[in-house]
């Protein structure tokens, strides 16, 4: 555990710009009263992504952890976008959906606004494609 706080504690001092109103403290805090959001930050780090804090608290009192990784992680490549997708493949068919994956890791794709938030922080995912929520009137065009 403590491994992972120095890791998640470097990100977060490395990239100061993207949450200027967060202390490192008052985030760990939160965390060590829900080890249910570390393990979903840790099997976020496992699949290759990098973790961090989006902004500032929500009107909740919540953190939001976006990924930042430059490009999305190879664990998490390669899959259709839902379970009909899937279902509706017949070549090359992937092991998984997004939805899927991020259920089971227990993540929300982000929408398109927060996905348009942390592009203003941060350009990421400029070549691969982005885990963002799509209604299925766009889906189906």
């Amino acid at each position: 555990m403590k491994e992972f706080f120095a890791l998640m504690e470097k990100r977060f001092e490395k990239n100061s710009h993207r949450h200027p109103d967060v202390l490192w403290q008052d985030v760990q805090e939160k965390l060590e009263i829900n080890p249910e959001k570390i393990l979903i930050l840790q099997e976020m780090e496992n699949t290759g992504g990098e973790p961090d804090v989006l902004g500032t608290v929500t009107p909740s009192g919540k953190f939001m952890f976006c990924d930042f990784s430059a490009e999305s992680p190879n664990g998490r490549r390669s899959v259709c976008y839902d379970k009909e997708a899937l279902a509706s493949r017949k070549k090359y068919k992937p092991k998984t959906s997004a939805l899927e994956m991020a259920e089971s890791i227990g993540i929300e794709l982000l929408t398109e606004d927060q996905y348009r938030e942390l592009q203003k922080v941060e350009k990421v995912d400029r070549k691969t494609s982005s885990w963002v929520q799509t209604p299925s009137s766009i889906r189906e065009k």
